[in-house]
């Protein structure tokens, strides 16, 4: 395994020799890319904050973002530790937006030309956002609220990431990866089932007419699992009377479950897996066999002595993160 990394100082490159762990770590949303590692200071490395930085893999790009923070100490003082953003640290800027009949796709479009960020290719997301109102935002919340609209209007799922400098923004169902998981490539895995959170076997809906004061109230449940688990109750109302028992319904479905949480640590690295990918996992839990895609939901790769391992937080169906 070849690993590079390059730090551009104005019109300089360097090529510094790195010491001990490099690591890239992806969020799927709300969370800029960020690598970090640790580099010897010579008579000849010289680089600053907001200096561009790059990683290679085996001759592959993987990650090209900005130094953001520097710093060593009195014990190493030749060896500095680096942490670096891609372009979606900037989505943490606030500003304010008001917009009418724009796809969440031209969002991030609109947002990228205001502050100067590089697009690669972005899926179109089809559905037309008719009004949004978005004062003192993070523009990870300006977008993170079109594409909620979006899944809400249209069930299709979004991930916004930092491809090697270019921002994209790609529909889930086209980042499957054919990766298997299983015991044989991974070092380790971390799984919990509960009840204790995001389940519940009652729903009680509310509708309160404002104008003839009328109050109905909607219940949805599962008399097994209230024997089972106790009464665990979940609450809201509605604007209309008519979605009332549809919308307890269809919260029960959903609701009405254990929830799992799994991660897997010192995984065979594969550097196509990012945070949206979907990798097939095949796990036997126990109470629970998994054979199935699950999303990848964080992803952090590690390199270090020629090896490449990657830990993974997973998502889908009944798995939460």
């Amino acid at each position: 395994m070849k690993v590079d990394l390059i730090i551009t100082h104005g019109s300089t490159l360097y090529y510094p020799i790195v010491e001990e762990d490099i690591s890239v770590e992806w969020d799927r949303k709300g969370v800029p890319g960020k690598l970090k590692f640790k580099v010897v200071k010579d008579d000849v490395l010289s680089f600053q904050e907001g200096d561009a930085v790059k990683l290679s893999v085996d001759g592959i790009d993987l990650f090209y973002g900005f130094v953001f923070t520097k710093s060593k100490s009195g014990k190493s003082p030749y060896l500095i530790e680096v942490t670096a953003y891609d372009q979606l640290r900037y989505f943490k800027n606030k500003d304010t937006y008001h917009y009418t009949n724009k796809k969440a796709s031209e969002v991030v479009q609109m947002i990228a030309e205001d502050f100067r960020l590089s697009v690669g290719e972005l899926d179109d997301t089809g559905y037309v956002i008719p009004f949004r109102s978005e004062p003192d935002k993070t523009l990870f919340d300006v977008v993170g609220n079109a594409l909620d609209e979006t899944v809400q209007a249209t069930t299709k799922l979004y991930v916004l990431y930092d491809d090697v400098g270019k921002l994209t923004l790609k529909n889930i169902e086209n980042m499957k990866l054919n990766l298997i998981l299983d015991a044989d490539t991974i070092g380790n895995y971390s799984y919990a089932s509960t009840i204790d959170s995001m389940t519940y076997n009652q729903i009680k809906i509310t509708f309160e007419n404002q104008d003839t004061g009328a109050h109905e109230i909607f219940i949805a449940k599962d008399s097994s699992n209230i024997n089972r688990w106790g009464l665990l109750q979940y609450t809201d109302n509605v604007k209309n009377a008519v979605n009332g028992a549809t919308k307890a319904e269809a919260l029960l479905k959903l609701y009405n479950t254990k929830t799992r949480t799994l991660s897997i640590s010192d995984a065979l690295g594969d550097k196509r897996v990012r945070a949206g990918s979907s990798v097939i996992v095949k796990l036997d839990l126990g109470d629970i066999n998994i054979q199935s895609y699950l999303l990848v939901e964080k992803v952090t790769h590690k390199f270090k002595q020629e090896q490449h391992l990657m830990d993974l937080r997973l998502r889908g169906g009944t798995f939460v993160s």
